[in-house]
């Protein structure tokens, strides 16, 4: 389904990495050595990851970023085009590597992640004031936490015209006036409960989360695993259950996808809510394959999961 010609165009601004996963058994302790069952080489980082995910659901999507002068940044680059993601904003540095991230995921689908930021910590604020400048009235510009905090504030403080998802993975400090643009601001459980200190591990919880932040963002989304995620706006706010369970294979990237099709919700004029139930779904899918952008629905992957009741978490 393509929903170029009645919607608003979705900028993302974030990372680009090299994903190195790593398949064992159980996630190791600390000091523990486990031996692995494979390893395979995928495109992620979170912003391409939602860029990918929005754009398969029908967004069009442009990406700004940062990645190396190797081969692993000439991938990552193919496989944004090949995905639709339109990439004349990225910059390929020759100073500076590709970001990767190292990925263990377990029997249970749970994955941990560390990321050398590379390339993607050069990203300069001037470059995203820019290219947010001069971006579409209207236009929802997506942005997660694995690039310098300065460029984010840059991002969203360089125009007032854009709608600003802010995905705050992982959590940093970032000023009072970037929060209280974001709309919405996007937390998953661990992230809501480091940022207000109150243990996420229901619907509830999520909710009394969401309340909680201070300074107070236009609205908020945090998505709790299982329990599929919450929304506030204002004085509204709205419970988005996972109708049915499904086998998880990996968790790796799941969030993006929510994020992805949040955003290519906004794009074509949904309400919160709406675009929650689009993510939740999306996040779902995302779960029953392995990778990230690998594992990413089109909209006819997700009519025909409805049609056959196949359901999942994020």
């Amino acid at each position: 389904m393509n929903h170029v010609n009645d919607q608003v165009p979705v900028l993302v601004v974030g990372s680009a990495n090299r994903d190195y996963l790593v398949r064992v058994s159980e996630l190791p302790s600390p000091g523990e050595t486990v031996l692995a069952q494979q390893m395979s080489n995928t495109c992620g980082g979170k912003g391409a990851n939602q860029a990918v995910a929005a754009s398969r659901l029908g967004a069009n999507v442009s990406f700004v970023g940062c990645v190396g002068d190797d081969p692993d940044g000439a991938l990552l680059l193919r496989e944004l085009l090949a995905e639709g993601v339109d990439v004349s904003d990225m910059t390929m540095l020759h100073d500076a590597e590709t970001g990767r991230a190292f990925v263990w995921v377990d029997d249970h689908g749970e994955n941990s992640i560390a990321v050398v930021p590379g390339a993607n910590y050069h990203l300069t604020p001037a470059k995203v004031e820019r290219v947010v400048q001069r971006a579409r009235a209207g236009s929802i510009l997506v942005i997660q936490a694995e690039i310098p905090a300065i460029a984010i504030s840059a991002a969203v403080r360089a125009s007032d015209t854009t709608r600003v998802v802010l995905n705050l993975a992982p959590v940093i400090a970032l000023p009072d006036d970037v929060l209280e643009r974001a709309d919405p601001f996007v937390l998953n459980e661990a992230e809501a409960s480091a940022l207000t200190g109150i243990e996420v591990r229901s619907p509830d919880d999520a909710l009394r989360a969401a309340r909680a932040i201070r300074p107070v963002p236009r609205s908020t989304v945090i998505t709790i695993g299982a329990g599929g995620a919450v929304w506030v706006k204002e004085s509204r706010s709205g419970i988005v259950p996972v109708t049915e369970q499904v086998s998880v294979v990996d968790t790796t990237g799941a969030g993006d996808a929510f994020v992805g099709a949040l955003a290519a919700s906004l794009a074509r004029g949904a309400r919160l809510s709406s675009a929650v139930e689009h993510g939740v779904r999306s996040g779902s899918y995302a779960v029953r394959r392995p990778g990230a952008q690998a594992s990413y629905a089109r909209e006819s992957d997700l009519a025909a999961s409805a049609t056959d009741g196949d359901g999942g978490r994020i």
